[in-house]
């Protein structure tokens, strides 16, 4: 295990309980006790944690973590939706694509779909996104016209926020927003932790002819604290099979088509 899927695990684990001890963290992830200390005070450092005798305690960010520290969790998950919601892509569309670990998925997938990558008139895939990460997954694999709303860089996520990219944005028409979430109820609608990002978010959706959520079936059911859309405004949601029949049927009563990876 490597320095930040360690470091991914111990965040998860005072995500759960709150409280992890020296000696507990070492025994899980089965590594030295010394291992576990420079951990912490690293991560304390970066103000994730606050340090403890003997241990640490969750330091409340851990509800939202920075993105390099998520790439680990339902990663086979992720890998599936990204692969299914990209299937949904036709070539010389417009697509709105946010940030975030499924969505950085869904960009890895369309940049090696090779009918997207043509360079015939009128086959080519437009990509307008609001995440940097993003849009160099795009620009290094393929041959696509990446189009970047402007704005301040949020470094938990690498996406932009704020009125500049908004100027672009309401300037621009989308096929198909895919949009990763952080929560998804049927009857609250899409949600996000930052605000900045759900009203580019918003955004998107205002702009798009569908829309497409993507989400692991932990974001399901869920709440956050800024709501992107209603449920009424999504056509798509791309999940895995992990996705709890009752919440999918849910979904499916709203009128959302629910496609299980």
């Amino acid at each position: 295990m490597d320095r930040y899927a360690r470091w991914n695990a111990l965040l998860e684990m005072l995500t759960g309980s709150g409280r992890v001890s020296v000696e507990e963290a070492a025994d899980r992830l089965d590594v030295s006790q010394a291992t576990i200390r420079r951990d912490f005070d690293q991560l304390a450092q970066q103000q994730m944690i606050t340090r403890t005798r003997g241990g640490a305690v969750a330091n409340g960010v851990s509800y939202d973590l920075p993105l390099r520290y998520k790439t680990a969790k339902h990663s086979a998950e992720k890998q599936r939706i990204g692969a299914a919601a990209a299937a949904l892509v036709s070539p010389g569309t417009v697509v709105g694509l946010n940030g975030g670990t499924t969505s950085t998925e869904v960009a890895r997938a369309l940049a090696v779909r090779p009918d997207l990558n043509t360079n015939a008139e009128g086959a080519q895939l437009t990509v307008v996104t609001n995440a940097l990460n993003i849009a160099n997954e795009l620009l290094v694999r393929s041959r696509m016209k990446v189009v970047v709303a402007g704005g301040v860089v949020r470094p938990k996520s690498f996406e932009l926020v704020g009125p500049l990219g908004g100027a672009l944005l309401r300037e621009v028409t989308l096929d198909v927003a895919l949009l990763g979430v952080d929560a998804l109820d049927p009857q609250l609608g899409a949600a996000a932790h930052h605000e900045g990002e759900a009203a580019m978010n918003n955004l998107m959706v205002a702009r798009a002819k569908r829309v497409v959520i993507i989400a692991d079936s932990s974001k399901l059911g869920g709440h956050a604290f800024a709501r992107i859309c209603p449920v009424e405004r999504v056509e798509t949601l791309v999940t895995d099979s992990g996705a709890a029949p009752e919440l999918v049927d849910a979904f499916r009563a709203a009128g959302v088509t629910v496609v299980c990876a």
